[in-house]
């Protein structure tokens, strides 16, 4: 029996407020962002703080259909388009699904293609080097095709190559899948701790040696909870027709059970679970998160009726990978934050 998704049909929106809690006692650690730290902040009700950003769930949400062992899809979402990306030697590389900004990573457009740049095959296919107005339904259409995740998940094709650039850089969609972590409530919880070196305590520590204390401020909060927003105006304005549009909906449903499901340990000392026995959207009202079976069942069904308008592509990345070669100076100042942001 199909998941019924009446509820939605005139909703724009699909919201969700998920309560969390720490897995184990009471105190957490947020995400922190250089020369800021931990992402506080005041509202009417009190101090609040940015747990998880929304730059962060969007790769938490595409990781839930990878299987990291075998270096690829999940059995159940064979189907769903994507590019795998290999070396010169035809060993597996990364792949849109894996890479921060999908098909905009510089593996996938600086790769080969039949003998092409994949950054030249998808300005092609997109009329992309020519003057004139982006073609959305061209846009949307090739996604579906290429990387059906960067219509959930979004895309900014920027890059410029061999002084060329996809459009002048306005081939873009926004996220129609987003989420963020946010406590309200708040105080510090000030711990801390210590890099043992029990050969040579007062040794060079800029080299890796010696002793090196450090302090980290944890959290503690009154509630935890995870917002979860889905624009059904954005996916039905694509304009790829019914059988498109709940494929992108069951995906992204399939994508937050999944995570909600397995895996909220979002760092060493940040490890949550849901705090509810039943999730229910706040908008629209009455509609319920399926569990992972009936997800999964119907995105099978999804994946079957779509299936000929998707295709993974299959490119190789041939040029050679080395590390950005730092000055002195740089190699100090990398170890010096190193040092000051360690988590264990």
């Amino acid at each position: 029996m199909s998941i019924d998704l009446s509820k939605l049909a005139t909703a724009h929106r699909l919201l969700f407020a998920i309560p969390l809690k720490p897995v184990q006692g009471s105190r957490f650690q947020p995400t922190g962002f250089p020369g800021l730290g931990a992402a506080t902040f005041r509202t009417a009700d009190g101090d609040s703080l940015l747990v998880e950003s929304a730059q962060s769930m969007a790769n938490r949400f595409e990781v839930t259909v990878w299987d990291e062992a075998e270096h690829r899809l999940k059995p159940d979402l064979e189907g769903i388009s994507h590019v795998t990306v290999t070396n010169a030697e035809g060993q597996f590389l990364t792949d849109s699904i894996l890479e921060a900004h999908r098909l905009n990573s510089p593996y996938v457009l600086n790769a080969i293609k039949d003998n092409e740049l994949f950054f030249e095959t998808l300005g092609n296919r997109l009329d992309a080097f020519t003057t004139g107005a982006i073609d959305r339904r061209k846009l949307a259409d090739t996604l579906l095709a290429l990387d059906v995740s960067c219509l959930i998940h979004g895309l900014f094709l920027s890059a410029n190559i061999n002084k060329k650039t996809l459009a002048g850089g306005r081939l873009r969609v926004a996220r129609a899948l987003s989420a963020f972590i946010e406590a309200d409530g708040v105080q510090v919880a000030a711990s801390g701790g210590v890099k043992n070196d029990h050969v040579n305590p007062s040794g060079e520590t800029k080299t890796g040696f010696g002793n090196v204390p450090f302090a980290r401020d944890e959290f503690t909060a009154e509630s935890v909870t995870l917002y979860v927003n889905l624009d059904l105006g954005q996916i039905r304005g694509y304009g790829l027709g019914a059988e498109v549009e709940r494929l992108l909906i069951v995906l992204s449903l399939y994508k937050l059970r999944s995570l909600l499901d397995g895996n909220l340990r979002l760092r060493s000392a940040c490890d949550l679970c849901v705090a509810t026995t039943s999730i229910t959207a706040t908008s629209p009202l009455g509609f319920s998160l399926p569990d992972i079976s009936a997800l999964t069942a119907e995105m099978k069904s999804a994946i079957g009726v779509t299936r000929e308008k998707m295709q993974v592509t299959r490119v190789a990345y041939c040029e050679k990978i080395e590390p950005k070669k730092s000055s002195d100076k740089e190699a100090d100042e990398e170890t010096d934050i190193e040092e000051q942001t360690a988590e264990d």
